[in-house]
């Protein structure tokens, strides 16, 4: 264990001997850290929070803070829980969960989150998900695997944001976005399919030409019908395809309505 007599450790945290704990930085009560996590200069991580193997968090991170919820008290059940190998970079800033929701926020493994992120109470982040500088989520927001969010991105509260999702710089997202899908504009809209990233990620020809046609049946061919009636025809016609029965549970299991396309516009 490697920690620096300049730290600040509270005798109750747990830290793996082979983490590293760099001048200044302070740990406080009822935080665990997993073997090979760094945890540089100035950073800040309060409990309880527990941080899994080779998560590298840099100065002035502001980790497992209280919950800005104006019914949080102090006493409640409140946690915070980090995977393994995530990079959370200078003045992130990631909440414990509340009571409202099983009391925990959640952060998977190997995600990149840039400067000045903000995760906010009893948020549930996947894995291999990219948020960039400055994107900010409200309480009880799901981002999901692969998901990459651009600088500036803002989401509502309680918004899902899709597997394999691309959101473009300085979106301001107020409904979920289905998996494979990209949002961008000034006005946030659906654009099209995440079409490069689903080939960076191995998917076959096949099942992207298969969201393509699912894109085209929601948001081009279903304007003035039942979206439900939309949905019903891609279970039928798509169905030996997982890629688009994944993007039809999500607009199904949407509680706040999903993002419109640009034939709304």
């Amino acid at each position: 264990m490697a920690i620096d007599p300049n730290a600040l450790v509270d005798s109750s945290a747990k830290i793996h001997k082979s983490a590293e704990i760099c001048a200044y930085a302070v740990i406080g009560a009822n935080v665990e850290i997993g073997a090979g996590s760094i945890i540089e200069s100035h950073a800040v991580i309060q409990g309880p929070t527990k941080i899994g193997k080779n998560n590298h968090i840099y100065s002035f991170a502001a980790i497992g803070g209280d919950p800005q919820d104006i019914t949080y008290e102090e006493g409640q059940e409140s946690n915070l829980v980090i995977g393994d190998d995530n990079l959370i970079r200078e003045f992130c800033t990631i909440n414990r969960g509340t009571e409202k929701e099983k009391s925990i926020t959640r952060v998977g493994s190997n995600n990149m989150l840039m400067a000045y992120v903000h995760i906010a109470h009893d948020c549930a982040i996947g894995n291999h998900i990219i948020m960039s500088n400055n994107a900010s989520l409200a309480g009880h927001v799901r981002v999901h695997d692969w998901a990459i969010l651009g600088g500036f991105t803002l989401v509502k509260q309680f918004c899902m944001i899709g597997m394999h999702t691309y959101i473009g710089m300085g979106c301001q997202v107020n409904k979920d976005i289905p998996a494979y899908m990209i949002a961008s504009g000034a006005q946030t809209r659906v654009r099209s399919i995440n079409a490069e990233g689903m080939r960076r990620r191995g998917f076959s020809a096949n099942a992207i030409a298969s969201i393509k046609r699912a894109f085209k049946v929601v948001y081009r061919e279903s304007q003035g019908r039942l979206l439900d009636h939309a949905l019903e025809d891609l279970e039928t016609s798509e169905s030996d395809s997982p890629e688009v029965m994944q993007f039809v549970k999500c607009i199904r299991s949407s509680k706040v309505g999903i993002m419109r396309g640009p034939a709304d516009e």
